[in-house]
């Protein structure tokens, strides 16, 4: 959880405080707690929403309007990434701007899936696609020219 919270905020004194709160709330807020999912998954949930509630509360986090890609122009090149060392991708991943650097830590490292995104960034469904798309493509951008 901790992980997950330093990822986004990239502050260890933020993320501690946003775990205990997650954990506080999770805590006091266990009745709402429906077992649809597993606990950790739950909770994990919590701390991303403190994470990026945080994140909006700082004015650290602003929302980009993002133009609308028909879903033909959206094409993926492929990346030989496992000759990379992982540590260098979450290097980079935090060196990426702030939306691009949320997007990719939920997508990519968290697991969420783009509906889940979608609601917990506030984005419409085409504007999540077209954000990971953007954030991928700057993550391979940077990664080609740090191999050079």
């Amino acid at each position: 959880m901790y992980n997950t919270a330093i990822r986004i905020l990239k502050d260890s004194f933020e993320a501690e405080d946003i775990m205990q709160e997650a954990f506080l709330t999770a805590f006091t807020k266990m009745d709402s707690y429906k077992g649809e999912v597993t606990f950790g998954a739950w909770l994990k949930r919590i701390v991303v929403n403190k994470s990026i509630n945080q994140l909006r509360k700082n004015n650290r986090y602003e929302m980009a309007k993002m133009e609308i890609i028909p879903n033909d122009e959206i094409e993926e090149e492929s990346f030989e990434t496992n000759k990379l060392d992982p540590k260098i991708i979450l290097n980079t991943i935090q060196s990426l701007k702030e939306n691009y650097r949320i997007i990719l830590t939920l997508y990519l490292i968290e697991g969420f899936d783009y509906e889940e995104i979608q609601q917990i960034l506030n984005y419409t469904n085409e504007n999540v696609r077209t954000t990971i798309l953007r954030a991928k493509n700057k993550l391979k951008q940077v990664l080609l020219a740090d191999m050079i």
